[in-house]
């Protein structure tokens, strides 16, 4: 064994081959003996070399497509003996309606809502079994459900926070639904309450609610194709009012807040959309709390795409810009209660722009139809009253004349 690299010999007798070849390939025994001799060796068994499963066609990391239509995702695999490829939906039993042509792809036809999600490859062989994931967004459907809904009790209130699910291609709004643990028999199924949530928030101030009663929390999805399943029910119980003396609290001292206006923004096209750079305030004398993006379109008014930037982060990707459309960009940084002034002002022209899907589209302004609509009424409103007018004129001319021909 010592004329042999990477070989040894373990004290139960066992060979230790720290790497495979061609010099392990053969037939061995093994012979035990003490002192009094030996037993004879025993059995031979054979030493064979197998190659582990290797992908020669890999899945792309994602892969976007719209409800109803056909998505065929690749994956082989090659090894000795040659692998099994196997497909499975990652926290889901078996393929949810996909199928495995011969050449181990998996295809959706037609692709549904629910086979949104991520996807793995597995390739088997007696060797090993080695795995790959792609994650397959659905688009054209109404939301997700959010998940990891956690509820934070306080005096006589209740914070409610949530993650988003996949937004089905489009804008999604949020609202929170809440009722007491225990209904009243005349109302037993009316008394659930629903709360809108501000544009790009993810989490809800309940307030008003009434202390050491249990209230059940749920979380709703919306886009303009519909709404999604709610969210699971979590229950809670407020804060009621403490029943020690609370010492009164010292006067509050007037505290100068520093917080200057959020620096340097650029705007950089990307495959994936534009990407906003920018510097930190220059001066700030409290912590900071985060950011907020606002944009406005075509000289409209400005409104909030993102308020929950968090403070350590200095670029954010703005996906799913309309087509030949002229926007613009700034940022303010706020810390507690306090904002700072706007940052500069960056122009984005998406005209000859190649528009990607995307997590979080923005919401869209009045639609061409619809604009072309108004402007119609607006116009026809106008003639009407100007031939009202001319009529009324006209009338009144006439009415003078009878009367004088009269006095005549």
């Amino acid at each position: 064994l010592s004329q042999l690299p990477g070989w040894s010999m373990r004290p139960d007798g066992s060979i230790v081959i720290a790497t495979g070849n061609d010099d392990a390939l053969g037939v061995y025994a093994c012979t035990p003996y003490n002192s009094y001799g030996t037993a004879g060796e025993s059995q031979p068994t054979r030493v064979l070399l197998k190659d582990p499963p290797a992908f020669t066609v890999r899945p792309k990391e994602e892969y976007f497509q719209e409800v109803g239509r056909e998505l065929v995702i690749p994956c082989a695999a090659h090894g000795d003996p040659p692998p099994t490829i196997t497909w499975m939906k990652v926290g889901s039993a078996g393929r949810s309606g996909a199928q495995v042509d011969g050449n181990s792809s998996l295809v959706f036809r037609p692709l549904i809502k629910e086979q949104h999600g991520v996807w793995e490859c597995t390739a088997t062989n007696q060797v090993a079994s080695v795995s790959t994931a792609t994650s397959v967004h659905v688009l054209g459907t109404s939301p997700h459900a959010v998940t990891n809904v956690s509820v934070l009790p306080l005096l006589l209130a209740a914070n409610i926070s949530w993650e988003p699910g996949f937004d089905g291609g489009y804008f999604q709004r949020f609202s929170v639904w809440y009722t007491p643990l225990v209904k009243h028999p005349p109302r037993a199924h009316h008394d659930w309450v629903s709360l809108s949530v501000p544009v790009g928030a993810q989490h809800l101030l309940v307030e008003n609610l009434q202390p050491d009663m249990s209230y059940q929390f749920s979380v709703l999805a919306q886009n303009k194709l519909g709404s999604g399943p709610f969210s699971q029910i979590v229950t809670s119980v407020p804060r009621g009012f403490p029943v020690t003396t609370v010492p009164p609290e010292p006067p509050a001292m007037t505290v100068r807040v520093f917080l200057s206006p959020p620096q340097a923004l650029t705007a950089n096209e990307t495959v994936r959309g534009v990407l906003l750079r920018w510097e930190p305030p220059a001066q700030f004398s409290v912590a900071l709390s985060g950011y907020a993006l606002e944009l406005r379109q075509d000289k409209g008014g400005w409104e909030v795409l993102d308020r929950s930037i968090p403070s350590t982060t200095t670029q954010v990707l703005v996906p799913g810009l309309i087509k030949d459309a002229f926007y613009e960009f700034r940022l303010v940084a706020f810390a507690g209660s306090y904002i700072s002034d706007p940052s500069n002002t960056v122009n984005v022209s998406t005209a000859g722009m190649e528009v990607y899907p995307s997590r979080t589209q923005l919401p869209e302004l009045l639609p061409q139809p619809v604009l072309a609509g108004v402007i119609g009424g607006i116009c026809f409103l106008s003639v009407a009253v100007i031939f009202s007018t001319m009529a009324a004129c006209i009338m009144n001319r006439r009415r003078a004349a009878r009367v004088q021909k009269r006095r005549q």
